[in-house]
């Protein structure tokens, strides 16, 4: 539940610092959102897998989908250099693309939640398959290794 609450403060903090010219550096803001949202999704792979009760997931993954709406924002011009940012080229030059990528996985987040609200175990199990395919697709095209 702190990583939820932590992960709502990144985003408050992202959404209006950057509008300050020295304000907070947006790959640190961008990193430490992403790194959030990975250590959520493991918790949310992990309860899964322990068989645990998947109505706890809920708040999990609707973390996650709010971030995925953020996430274009967390990349203004400028903030390709500067940093040790694993950023791609592309995410400035196919922004669109980009844009497309982190809400597929917002989507995909939200589906996850419903289901979890729901208590729909099997189909928790097979949603989070597809989370974590959105966010290998970004990686891929969006991402250094």
């Amino acid at each position: 539940m702190r990583k939820v609450l932590f992960l709502g403060a990144v985003a408050l903090l992202a959404t209006n610092g950057l509008a300050l010219a020295d304000g907070p550096n947006p790959i640190e803001i961008r990193q430490t959102g992403l790194d959030l949202m990975s250590g959520t999704f493991a918790g949310i792979r992990a309860v899964a897998a322990a068989k645990g009760d998947v109505k706890t997931l809920e708040a999990p993954a609707k973390a996650i989908q709010r971030f995925a709406a953020l996430m274009p924002g967390l990349f203004p011009k400028g903030s390709d250099t500067g940093g040790n940012t694993k950023a791609l080229p592309a995410v400035w030059s196919d922004a669109a693309g980009f844009a497309k990528a982190a809400a597929t996985l917002g989507e995909t987040a939200g589906k996850l939640a419903e289901l979890a609200k729901a208590g729909d175990a099997e189909g928790v199990d097979a949603q989070i398959k597809l989370v974590g395919a959105a966010c290998g697709a970004c990686h891929k095209d969006y991402r250094a290794k």
